[in-house]
């Protein structure tokens, strides 16, 4: 394995001084690995120790910017149900819920619509015992008693409403570069420092034979992959729909969209193991071959920015600008920051994809569908 050398030491973390005792007794690791220990480590991972939230966190998201966010997937969740023929029970599930603030802004739209709200069972997917705690606390008065799940597989069958909002981009990735040879799998090891450092697999990947210019690389989402087939399998068998709300590609591609986010700004991905958000930017299209190759028919995708103007944004910010005038500042500057379709805005950058039961019409918010 080649690394380079660094000038000056990375800080030492509790997950990197053990993660470089495993690289030093048993050889690199995976990028897939690495990213999955850095957010789920039991003792030491990002997610499992801390609310990375807020202004206090690392990052915000939209759920936490604007009430309107939650509101409108509420109102897209019971559409979804009606198009599902009102069954008189469905599970309502959120992957990765955050501290609960979506759920909440969500179910309290749905009493819009009193058939849908009293068919609902909450079913909050989550692995961080600290985030179930902030979830636990911000539902404690929204008159459901949800239920929590480390996986998917483990909510009960029947029909089943999946929101999934910065939930892909967290599922880890392999990444290969292609060498004269072929493609080499990057791997993360140990410099002539003893410091933490990607380098390369001494010999090419037999199976990938993708043909790309010597140096270009490839990020392989098999993870993405394997949850999107799983949920869509549930989804063609018992009825329903996912939402997919993620930063990401349209088109499938080469470079590399592995990054660390620690207050509120980019940090080195290899810099502070357990103590940064590790990301990457969701393919779009694998997971829709995924999902039509599962039996799903595919709604979308859109951008967040056309989703939301599509669901009638503007008209809930002036109905919110209308109850609460003093706040109308605020709203504004929320209302442009969800739908910012500029390169590196929020409107366009994010996309939106809808994964449902082929019976099912066009979705809410969408122009187009693409079927299996």
């Amino acid at each position: 394995m080649s690394t380079p050398t660094h000038d000056t030491p990375k800080p030492e973390t509790p997950l990197a001084r053990e993660m470089k005792a495993v690289i030093a007794a048993n050889g690199p690791i995976t990028v897939e690995l690495y990213m999955a220990l850095c957010l789920g480590h039991p003792r030491h991972g990002y997610y499992m120790t801390r609310d990375p939230l807020g202004l206090a966190g690392d990052f915000v998201t939209a759920p936490e910017i604007s009430q309107m966010f939650g509101e409108l997937i509420g109102l897209w969740a019971a559409e979804a149900w009606r198009h599902l023929g009102e069954p008189s029970r469905v599970r309502l599930v959120e992957l990765g819920p955050g501290r609960g603030t979506l759920m909440k802004d969500a179910l309290r739209a749905a009493r819009a619509l009193q058939a849908f709200h009293a068919a609902i069972e909450v079913h909050l997917v989550e692995t961080s015992p600290v985030l179930r705690g902030l979830q636990a606390a911000t539902l404690e008065h929204s008159g459901f008693a949800p239920e929590w799940h480390d996986a998917f597989a483990q909510v009960p069958d029947g029909p089943t409403i999946v929101i999934a909002n910065e939930f892909f981009d967290c599922l880890p990735v392999r990444q290969y570069v292609r060498g004269r040879e072929g493609w080499f799998e990057r791997l993360v090891g140990l410099d002539a420092k003893g410091e933490l450092a990607f380098g390369l697999a001494p010999a090419p990947e037999p199976a990938l034979k993708r043909d790309a210019p010597e140096g270009a690389l490839m990020e392989f989402p098999a993870s993405q992959i394997i949850a999107m087939r799983e949920i869509t399998e549930r989804i063609a068998h018992d009825g329903g729909a996912l939402l997919v709300i993620d930063y990401g590609h349209l088109r499938t591609g080469y470079g590399e969209t592995l990054q660390a986010v620690r207050d509120h700004g980019y940090t080195g991905v290899l810099d502070a193991p357990g103590e940064a958000d590790v990301t990457v930017h969701v393919d779009f299209a694998a997971l829709a071959q995924a999902a039509r190759m599962a039996g799903g028919a595919v709604h979308g995708p859109t951008t967040q920015g056309e989703f939301l103007l599509n669901l009638g944004i503007r008209e809930r910010a002036a109905a919110l600008r209308e109850g609460a005038p003093d706040k109308a500042v605020s709203i504004d500057t929320a209302l442009a920051r969800l739908i910012d379709m500029e390169t590196r805005g929020m409107g366009q950058l994010f996309k939106v994809m809808a994964v449902a039961h082929p019976a099912m019409p066009l979705l809410p918010g969408f122009d187009r569908r693409h079927d299996p």
